[in-house]
């Protein structure tokens, strides 16, 4: 469950190391988003020789989260951290070259399968 001013680490090299939401992309009477949901985010913190800089607002799909999410299975899915991989907005490419940790199900079934596919295990 990511609301606005959520803090979230990057899972990817793209030289990030923080980022903080601040929109909710495709949200008017909502003000919460889940696992494979797209957040507009400002990059809080960077690396100096990272493809994004400090201060850059970029597109960000949330990969991983706290809070569970209930599947139409009936299991629940759940992780240690919050994080999201940055995109690129017009090709929704991922613009790191790997992604980093587990990734939930949800992120593909969205239409992001190279995200998906660069991730080291998909739950």
């Amino acid at each position: 469950m990511i609301q606005l001013r959520t803090i979230l680490t990057p899972a990817d090299n793209c030289g990030a190391k923080r980022l903080m939401v601040i929109h909710l992309d495709g949200a008017w009477k909502r003000s919460v988003s889940y696992v494979g949901d797209v957040v507009t985010a400002v990059v809080d913190r960077a690396d100096t020789d990272g493809v994004v800089k400090d201060s850059e607002v970029v597109k960000a799909v949330i990969v991983r989260t706290r809070k569970e999410k209930r599947r139409k299975d009936g299991s629940y899915i759940r992780f240690d951290d919050n994080a999201a991989v940055i995109i690129d907005p017009k090709t929704k490419e991922p613009r790191g070259t790997r992604v980093f940790g587990p990734v939930a199900r949800e992120v593909k079934d969205n239409g992001f399968n190279k995200i998906a596919s660069l991730a080291t295990e998909v739950i």
